[in-house]
């Protein structure tokens, strides 16, 4: 079925809702889902672009099955490996998700919507998402909700979720970031992707350590992306660099990535923020709104933990995480950096299973750099035996000889079941 054209009127000011300050301008567009198409320094272009709708800054989430086709409903083959993928603007036939709820006030806006499956032709998702977005000097601080309502209640594996997607216009099309072991000491920066090393698509992974990352032009001014949950990244250009306004293709993107288990039933919830200015302000916004996670609880939910081979109970009911395990079933952090010099990871359990060998897996880099995919990133692993009497206690492993990480793996070498509390890096 042939895709219907993109109908870029709606870009048109009666379709948005601005808010500003002394300092930037927020454009909100009601007839696509109430994401962001509209983002720039006042007395500057914009910074956004909206070539078709799965573009803009927007929420996107990703699940099984793979491929998602639902009886009746068309697909565009191309996108068949996407699988289940509500996404806020709308789908790649046009059409446009449905607006809610909407309102602005004491400078902030809120929306809420029925997305729309990025590969399918006009089939609504089955949830609904909730955009906050307030602005704070040259930030708009984000707050984004899925409230998931699928009728297929299968417990699927995780996937990786876009936390958010955002695409630029041409103009910004050098991809930056910090990608070092040694985050918030000033070390250099990497051009990721620019005119002189041809990279940008397909997208580049890696670990943005200090957790933004920036699309900047030629003078290194632009738009900033932080998340403070993950450090993994992907993002990139396609077109040409240096050229083009919102309604064209040429397009830079940046996405914090973060595996997540979404549950059928799940309210999930994350925070981001989108900072405008020169490189070094970016930087420097950013690590003032950074902090290191070092300890994660489960008495509300899973904190970004997944787990390989393996299925839990569901959401915590008991304050922690509940599943069975057998060999080589692991259970995964989300990837945070890891300094040089931690100590230990305390794990806060009760453990089924006989005396328990296990493997802790730090993902860590051979070189100064976290460029996933290349020669230098590679693994630093110990093993232990843990106590597995059902008795909850805290199990130490030293990790105290590791170099620094960015996220772990606990795995299993036997067959068991596990409650776990909290687990936290010293």
């Amino acid at each position: 079925m042939a895709r219907e054209a993109i109908d870029h009127s709606v870009l048109n000011d009666e379709n948005v809702i601005y808010i500003e300050n002394e300092y930037i301008r927020l454009g909100i567009n009601l007839a696509l889902g109430g994401v962001v198409t509209y983002l720039a320094e006042r007395g500057r272009p914009n910074l956004i672009n909206s070539h078709d709708w799965g573009r803009q800054v927007q929420m996107s989430f990703y699940s099984h099955p793979v491929p998602f086709r639902p009886e009746g409903v068309d697909m565009v083959e191309a996108w068949r490996e996407i699988g289940w993928n509500p996404i806020q603007c709308g789908d790649c036939f046009g059409h446009r998700s449905t607006l809610l709820e909407h309102r602005c006030s004491d400078g902030e806006i809120y929306v809420k919507c029925i997305p729309m499956h990025w590969p399918l032709d006009n089939y609504p998702g089955e949830c609904t998402f909730e955009t906050w977005y307030k602005l704070n000097g040259t930030q708009v601080e984000v707050t984004a909700r899925l409230n998931n309502a699928r009728p297929d209640t299968t417990q699927y594996p995780a996937r990786s979720q876009e936390l958010p997607a955002v695409y630029t216009n041409g103009v910004w099309y050098k991809l930056v970031s910090y990608i070092g072991s040694e985050p918030g000491t000033g070390g250099p920066v990497t051009e990721i992707c620019n005119k002189e090393n041809g990279l940008g698509w397909p997208w580049e992974s890696y670990q943005a350590t200090e957790n933004w990352s920036a699309l900047v032009d030629d003078d290194n001014y632009g738009l900033g992306v932080f998340n403070p949950i993950t450090n993994t990244t992907i993002g990139g250009f396609a077109g040409e660099m240096g050229s083009g306004g919102p309604k064209d293709g040429n397009t830079g993107y940046i996405s914090p990535i973060l595996p997540e288990i979404l549950d059928h039933d799940i309210v999930y919830t994350y925070s981001y923020a989108l900072i405008v200015g020169d490189l070094e302000h970016i930087r420097a916004s950013a690590l003032a709104l950074r902090q290191q996670h070092a300890c994660w609880s489960f008495e509300q939910d899973r904190s970004h933990f997944t787990y390989r081979g393996t299925t839990d109970a569901g959401l915590p009911k008991n304050g922690c995480l509940e599943f069975a395990f057998v060999q080589e079933n692991a259970l995964v952090s989300p990837p945070q950096f890891i300094p040089a010099g931690s100590s230990r990871i305390l794990l806060d359990a009760a453990l089924c299973g006989g005396e328990l060998p296990c493997t802790l897996r730090l993902n860590c880099s051979e070189s100064t750099s976290y460029r996933m995919g290349k020669e230098n990133f590679a693994v630093w692993e110990i093993s232990a035996v843990l106590a597995a009497d059902g008795q909850r206690r805290i199990h130490t492993l030293d990790i105290s000889g590791a170099p620094a990480g960015v996220g772990f793996e606990l795995i299993f070498g036997g067959k068991g079941s596990a409650q776990v509390w909290s687990v936290c890096v010293e």
